[in-house]
């Protein structure tokens, strides 16, 4: 984990709060913050394919960070 982006899926977000969920190609769901976004937006939608780099997040859980949007996404 951490070792280099991997591609997922965001599949759920909540645009007032700033958080959502990650799937990972491999199907793991990862944390994902709107300070995480690389584009600065501080936003997305469900269905945006992206890259992320996994790293431990909070309560045992597992982040996605460096979160980029990936051609066709």
């Amino acid at each position: 984990m951490g070792d280099g982006p991997v591609p997922g899926v965001v599949t759920e977000w909540d645009d007032d709060r700033g958080i959502g969920v990650v799937r990972t190609d491999d199907g793991r769901d990862l944390d994902l913050q709107c300070t995480d976004l690389t584009d600065g937006s501080r936003t997305t939608s469900v269905g945006t394919m992206v890259s992320v780099v996994v790293v431990p997040g909070h309560h045992g859980r597992w982040q996605a960070v460096d979160v980029r949007v990936r051609a066709g996404g």
